[in-house]
């Protein structure tokens, strides 16, 4: 195996959560699987061919790093999107492979013109406004600019976008109400300078769930596939509408180790690293080998817990840059090699994403996009 634990990617769960997706947006919206972090920790080169399995053409990346990663792997309909990170010195190469990008600044437009016009190709950009969210965009002033420039044969006017702050709280209803008044107002200016680009959108997973009208004819769908929500308010309210009160969604994610070595640990004995735990009691321990350098958080110290014979067992001790303790006293017949779950279902328990995020005070989010891309991960049924 060459590894200490191992990441499974459910593809019954992931096309529940597909179509759940589908059924919410109907068959006009256009949807893009946002695979930025590492797929959200899932892992690009994987994910990417199960969304592929699951109709998915259309995908989301951060960075021209990780589009360089997609590009390797995904069929050739499929379509990338980079929302962020693109240096001058990579559009050649985004203009070449018909990866679409978005553009924030004049520097960047500019550029993409001059490349795409050299080459003798379209750019094929997405113009993204800033409307409130105060972090990339463009300003209303610089608007003529663009537009003037969007009339070149060389650019492929694709999308008109822009980002919504907190749409997963109601406490920024105000705040995203006033910034989709802002952005339906500069819609209707590219529309008067006779400027129509493919698709309009502003949705993540929360806008698109709490605010309909935010999704245009274009959804950036992130957390919501991988079969968890953007926050419990977003449930809760999702759920108060409907007569279920069951989660439509699953989790597609589980993360798997195996006992390394176990130990007897006497009264009055403290375990690992410095005196964070004394042991009460004598003590049968499991030895881990998963740490915070693997994506298991060093907040979890003396607070997680894991699932080893399809019991919830307490991590001892602080989690170590490798290795994990936790004790196994009450389950004696526990031996070197026994699967333990960090992540995932086993017997009737489970260990879910959130739990993480009780003590470590990470989002989901935040919690699986930590998980090393060395993890082996692989698709199970």
């Amino acid at each position: 195996m060459f590894a200490t634990s191992q990441i499974e990617i459910s593809r019954s769960a992931f096309k529940n959560n597909i179509d759940f997706i589908k059924k919410m947006i109907g068959n006009e919206i256009k949807f893009s699987s946002v695979i930025k972090g590492n797929a959200y920790g899932h892992g690009i080169r994987n994910f990417l061919s199960l969304a592929e399995e699951n109709g998915c053409e259309h995908f989301s990346v951060f960075s021209a790093e990780e589009a360089l990663i997609a590009n390797k792997v995904k069929k050739q309909q499929s379509q990338l999107m980079i929302m962020g990170m693109l240096e001058n010195e990579e559009l050649g190469w985004a203009i070449r492979n018909n990866i679409q990008f978005y553009v924030f600044e004049l520097d960047r437009l500019e550029k993409a013109l001059q490349i795409a016009s050299k080459q003798n190709q379209k750019a094929m950009i997405h113009v993204n406004l800033e409307t409130g969210m105060n972090r990339i965009g463009f300003e209303e002033y610089e608007l003529p600019e663009v537009m003037k420039m969007l009339r070149s044969e060389h650019l492929e006017f694709m999308g008109l976008c822009t980002h919504l702050a907190g749409a997963e709280s109601i406490t920024n209803y105000y705040r995203v109400k006033k910034q989709l008044i802002k952005f339906r107002q500069l819609i209707k200016k590219f529309k008067a300078n006779a400027l129509f680009p493919k698709f309009i959108h502003c949705a993540s997973s929360a806008a698109t769930m709490n605010y309909p009208k935010t999704r245009f004819n274009l959804v950036r769908i992130g957390i919501l596939q991988y079969g968890l929500w953007p926050s419990r308010e977003t449930l809760i309210q999702f759920l108060s509408k409907k007569e279920t009160h069951s989660n439509p969604l699953k989790r597609i994610i589980s993360w798997k180790s195996k006992v390394m070595n176990i130990k007897n640990v006497k009264t009055g004995e403290f375990i690992g690293y410095s005196n964070s735990y004394l042991a009460q009691e004598d003590l049968k321990i499991a030895i881990v080998p998963v740490g915070y350098a693997n994506g298991y958080s060093r907040s979890l110290s003396n607070h997680g817990s894991v699932l080893i014979h399809g019991r919830k067992q307490k991590v001892l001790g602080l989690v170590n840059m490798n290795m994990m303790l936790v004790n196994i006293t009450d389950i004696p017949q526990v031996k070197k090699g026994d699967e333990v779950v960090l992540i995932g279902n086993q017997g009737d328990q489970e260990i879910t994403v959130s739990a993480f995020g009780d003590f470590t005070d990470q989002m989901n989010y935040e919690s699986l996009a930590r998980l090393p891309d060395q993890i082996p991960r692989k698709i199970v049924d």
